[in-house]
């Protein structure tokens, strides 16, 4: 069907006949979108077509945004989780004048999004790739297209904004008090991890977030009755939200009550019901032949002229722009400066409150953050990595206030929780224990938008449920944010809880996320050391994979100090002239530690390496590998108790693993030790067997 009734010509003033200056901006928004796309001869038209009055409403009237300075640590976030129908935000950008800094804030003298931007939709290198992308164009607050992660990420930005408020302000210095904008869309409610994290959100309470939902009854496959009928505004009442509906998103006055609505709700986060077409006014409007492909030529024309448009492409009315322009940065300008003055009486009257936020806001750690960091003795029972992790993150706490998070529901088995401090609740923002539920995947996306609001936040379950959160853990990695992956439990020495429960092909899909630092420690000093480095890089996603059994805490007076763990691999203990080389990780370190003892009594030279992160190791330089591996000696074995997959770049066509190469069993530790060869004496015949 198509939906043309109130389509009217533009006059030479600029204006539509109607003399609507709101709907010469809507329009523009609608042709650039479907311009870009034919040109491409790929992308999404018919949502950012369909959906041009819902983002002209929000940032003509309502965003606080300052397009001259887009990193304002008060600004409103506005979330395209619809990540297909980028060409909206693109316009949008492009309109408003939004102007582009660099990777530390600083402004490069270009826009955003140039028109010609626009032209290069798609294209290699260009600003507005396929889906919008974090850091690579500036005014894209986190990259979204996977649907229902630009959800869960507003709920970490809203959440955000609670804490940083809780935190900082004080009676006359609101420094926070910004609101989170999502669109989003049929598939993103479909997606589970949009259900997890609107279940948070309705429990927190958090009125600062809306979600406008484009209700258009269309996926690619047609009409979304083919696999979706139910009623999501019920849904979202059910989780605590307040819900409203707007019957036409083209209905201005209508679109506004709903956000006057929002803007005056204190006790609830916000769901707007926007009934929309899409590709609306084209030959194709309705139907899913405006979902994912070109419109192509004879239909443009078509709708263009059902606008009133003129025939030509990439048209943008200078008046158009202007006034769009001029309303967003009028508002957001002032609203910035204002901010700006605020803060600076704030330092003064408030100078301790003023240099941390100043650090957090600069992603830097305060002066002596390293120094509460413990050092474990040596101890041949030792701990668990997760109990040494547990230690080390509360005496980090103490120094990093803004490192926060929890737990999907096994903070006392992951040992995330910080000892004497508040949960994060509706009653107190200002908590610092996060309690996300059984809802890894929603935690994942949570802690992701945490972290783009500047906090140094993690999420922690067990190692085996990364397979839940796998698409979070995966984006964090492509906008290279800080995000913390707790994963304890990390292998067969689960025991006795069995194969569903035992993680086995897990680590070989992390290490090959490129961007993400696996980290598995092996012994408390080690832990510590991890710790340490994921701190210091704070542009880098890092998974630390944690025992649940006791590992030994070695003597580092006799071997390596633990320092090593920064170059993700070190020599732990050495002989002169090694002739064979084990090389392991987490609780398998001291396995290989004790066969490298063994070894030396029998009089084999060995050598033992810790690798407790490969991403590490592989930015070293080569000279410092050959100090580790050197290719001389060909004889290697790899230890760990997970499958076999990338250590052959360790170990050569001439090494061995011991590994595993099935899934494991319910029984005690030792009894699966033995059965699948992670035994000293199993280790010492494999490395004889490699020397021949």
């Amino acid at each position: 069907m198509t939906d043309t009734a109130t389509a009217t010509p533009v006059t030479a003033n600029n204006t539509h006949e109607d003399g609507s200056p709101a709907r010469l901006q809507i329009d523009t928004i609608r042709t650039l979108s479907m311009d870009a796309v034919q040109k491409a001869n790929s992308g999404h038209p018919g949502t950012p077509m369909a959906l041009a009055p819902v983002g002209w409403t929000v940032w003509s009237n309502y965003l606080r945004y300052d397009p001259g300075a887009p990193q304002w640590p008060n600004r409103d976030r506005f979330v395209l989780s619809v990540g297909h129908a980028s060409m909206l935000l693109y316009a949008l950008l492009h309109l408003a004048g939004v102007e582009e800094v660099d990777g530390s804030g600083k402004k490069t003298g270009h826009p955003a999004i140039s028109l010609d931007d626009i032209k290069q939709f798609r294209q290699l290198s260009s600003r507005t790739p396929g889906h919008p992308e974090y850091r690579h164009t500036t005014g894209v607050e986190t990259t979204t297209g996977p649907l229902g992660q630009g959800c869960g990420n507003s709920v970490g930005m809203a959440i955000a904004e609670r804490w940083l408020a809780a935190r900082y302000n004080k009676p006359g210095f609101t420094l926070f008090d910004h609101d989170v904008y999502v669109v989003c869309g049929d598939g993103d409610m479909m997606e589970g991890v949009s259900a997890e994290a609107a279940s948070i959100a309705g429990h927190l309470k958090l009125s600062n977030l809306c979600w406008i939902y484009d209700s258009n009854h269309i996926s690619i496959e047609g009409d979304t009755a083919l696999a979706f009928d139910e009623d999501v505004g019920k849904r979202f009442e059910a989780y605590g939200w307040n819900v409203m509906h707007v019957n036409d998103v083209n209905d201005l006055a209508a679109m506004n009550a709903a956000l006057d609505t929002f803007k005056a709700t204190n006790d609830k986060p916000t769901f707007i019901v926007a009934h929309s077409v899409i590709g609306w006014g084209s030959p194709k409007a309705g139907s899913e032949k405006a979902h994912g492909e070109p419109l192509g030529a004879e239909a443009i024309a078509k709708t263009k002229q059902a606008y009133g448009w003129p025939e030509k492409d990439f048209y943008v009315p200078a008046d158009a722009k202007t006034a769009f322009e001029q309303a967003v940065r009028g508002r957001g300008e002032k609203l910035r400066t204002e901010w700006e003055a605020l803060l600076a009486t704030y330092t003064e009257q408030f100078p301790a409150e003023g240099a941390e936020l100043k650090q957090l806001l600069s992603d830097e750690l305060p002066e002596g953050w390293e120094d509460t960091i413990p050092t474990f003795d040596a101890d041949e029972k030792g701990l668990a990595s997760r109990d040494s992790s547990g230690k080390v993150l509360n005496a980090i706490v103490k120094k990093v206030p803004w490192l926060l998070g929890g737990s999907a529901d096994l903070a006392p088995s992951t040992k995330t929780d910080i000892k004497e401090a508040a949960s994060f609740e509706a009653s107190n923002y200002g908590g610092t224990n996060f309690h996300f539920g059984v809802r890894e995947h929603g935690m994942g996306a949570v802690v992701n938008g945490m972290a783009l609001s500047h906090l140094r936040a993690y999420g922690s379950t067990f190692l085996v449920f990364i397979d839940y959160m796998r698409a979070p853990v995966r984006l964090s990695a492509i906008m290279e944010i800080g995000s913390v992956w707790v994963y304890t439990h990390d292998s067969i020495g689960v025991g006795e809880d069995g194969p569903t429960h035992q993680p086995i092909e897990q680590l070989a899909t992390m290490r090959a996320i490129p961007g993400l630092d696996t980290i598995r420690p092996g012994d408390a000093n080690e832990v510590a050391e991890a710790w340490r480095a994921i701190l210091k890089d704070g542009s880098t996603p890092a998974a630390l994979v944690l025992s649940r059994q006791a590992l030994p805490t070695l003597d580092r007076s006799k071997y390596a100090s633990a320092a090593g763990v920064a170059q993700g691999g070190y020599v732990l203990a050495d002989s002169e002239n090694p002739q064979v080389i084990l090389i392991a990780t987490g609780s398998e370190v001291s396995l290989a530690v004790n066969a490298y003892e063994k070894l030396k009594e029998e009089g084999v030279a060995a050598r033992v390496v810790s690798m407790p992160s490969w991403y590490r190791y592989e930015k070293q330089d080569d000279a410092y590998k050959e100090s580790v591996l050197p290719k001389s000696v060909k004889a290697r074995v790899a230890i760990e108790m997970a499958g076999e997959i990338g250590w052959d770049r360790y170990v050569g066509y001439e090494g061995r693993t011991i590994t595993m190469s099935t899934f494991g069993a319910s029984a005690p530790i030792t009894k699966l030790q033995d059965k699948y060869g992670f035994t000293v004496e199993n280790v010492v015949k494999v490395a004889k067997e490699v020397m021949g």
